[in-house]
């Protein structure tokens, strides 16, 4: 494709650095978030502002989107002020919000009645994957469409298509398990170590050395042990993913014990205020349920 004029949609911690790829790609960018600084920093590396949904989808080639839930997706879509509101038919709208399956499928229902084709394109990767263009992205739709926009997608990280409309968020649901439980599997580890007086330094470095090695314990181990809980992805926002899962499980009849435990543990970070730290910092619940602190003497 060209170098097509672009809508983005929601410039927090991941859609900032997403859309300043697509401005360095030499893509003509329109943004607009609820948030006017959020925007500004856009604008003074090039993009143009809008002033709501309808106004970027008015005056673009392609929309993409990056907002926290499925009711901020139905609003920046469905709303009088929203991009259908805007769109012109044959916009293309990619959506690449965590959201539930149904929601992306009804969603995507509404812009095919307004002529404009639709994917779900949920991302993992958290913060540094959107800082350094790594993403996984999770397709849904038609793919012919997707063809189209995979040049688009690259310059964030690797599309991947996945099925029809709203398996990409079936497959982020997935995503959301397995790194869950990598967490929980983590802090375990590290808090078993710590009560028996092992310094987590060493766990760290033997497991990541093993067949216990993982991307998770990569980027995160070494914060942990620190205490560093800034977050790469908020809590609360896999907390709002595993109840996506949880919906999501009783649509299809699917029995899921662990992401259940996943969900009580990050119900539990949300309960004692921790849902803006980052999603590896559920080692704090199991940290107070063992009485010990697993952090390196360094």
């Amino acid at each position: 494709m060209a170098k097509e004029t672009i809508g983005f949609i929601g410039l927090g911690i991941m859609g900032t650095p997403m859309s300043t790829h697509l401005l360095n790609a030499g893509h003509n960018l329109v943004v607009y978030d609820v948030v006017p600084e959020a925007v500004g920093r856009l604008v003074s590396l090039g993009a143009k502002p809008g002033a709501s949904a309808r106004e970027v989808a008015a005056q673009v080639d392609v929309v993409i989107s990056m907002v926290p839930d499925s009711p901020d997706v139905q609003k920046v879509y469905l709303a009088d002020d929203g991009v259908l509101a805007g769109a012109r038919l044959g916009t293309l709208l990619i959506d690449m919000s965590t959201i539930s399956p149904t929601t992306a499928i009804a969603v995507a229902e509404a812009a095919k009645e307004k002529g404009c084709p639709m994917l779900d394109a949920p991302v993992s990767g958290g913060d540094v994957g959107a800082k350094s263009a790594t993403l996984s992205i999770m397709v849904g739709g038609d793919q012919q469409i997707f063809e189209r926009v995979v040049p688009i997608l690259k310059v964030m990280g690797t599309p991947v298509l996945c099925g029809k409309s709203g398996a990409g968020q079936i497959v982020k649901a997935c995503n959301q398990i397995q790194v869950a439980l990598n967490f929980i599997g983590m802090a375990e580890a590290l808090v078993l170590g710590a009560k028996a007086g092992v310094d987590p330094a060493i766990v760290v470095k033997v497991l990541s050395g093993g067949y216990a090695q993982s991307r998770v314990m990569d980027a995160r181990g070494p914060r942990i042990i620190r205490g560093d809980f800034e977050p790469g992805f908020r809590s609360r926002f896999h907390y709002k993913d595993l109840n996506i899962i949880r919906e999501t499980a009783r649509t299809y009849q699917c029995s899921l014990p662990a992401a259940a435990l996943a969900h009580e543990l990050f119900s539990a970070m949300q309960a004692n205020g921790w849902g803006d730290l980052d999603h590896s910092a559920v080692i704090k619940v199991i940290e107070e349920l063992s009485n010990v602190e697993a952090r390196t003497a360094d």
